[in-house]
């Protein structure tokens, strides 16, 4: 009953839980820069909202970048604080400028995104990442 209540963490457990979310976000989030990729692939006309009036086509090629690029990166963990900022603000928009109006329903998701992004910026990336491996490199080069 005792290990119930203990705040004590094992920080191998930290990193593989670190790694699980990171990853399972990041290719969560891919699915929907893959389909507005797709939408350029294929041609068709951009139909994106302009919330912060950057122009329909810029806002909708950052979106992309964010969701599908940035999320590559996050999946490998290569520079993942600076990538988060993108991801943030794009869910950022969405959650304050684009779905207020259409409700909790529609805000819930990339509200959830945020909050997890938010962690990751909080976190970093974890013991399992190209970061923690550029980190211990060059940490052994400063003890020469």
């Amino acid at each position: 009953m005792k290990s119930i209540f203990n705040t004590n963490y094992n920080h191998q457990g930290l990193d593989v839980a670190l790694f699980i979310l990171r990853v399972g976000v990041a290719c969560l989030m891919i699915t929907h820069g893959w389909g507005k990729l797709s939408t350029v692939l294929n041609g068709a006309e951009i139909q994106f909202g302009d919330p912060i009036g950057l122009g329909m086509k810029t806002s909708f090629y950052l979106a992309i970048f964010a969701e599908l690029i940035c999320s590559l990166l996050l999946i490998l963990g290569l520079g993942t604080r600076l990538i988060l900022i993108p991801l943030m603000i794009t869910m950022a928009i969405a959650v304050f400028v684009v779905h207020p109006p259409d409700g909790l329903q529609k805000m819930e998701l990339p509200g959830l995104y945020l909050l997890v992004f938010f962690f990751l910026m909080i976190s970093g990336p974890g013991k399992f990442s190209i970061d923690s491996v550029i980190s211990r490199n060059s940490n052994r080069r400063r003890t020469f």
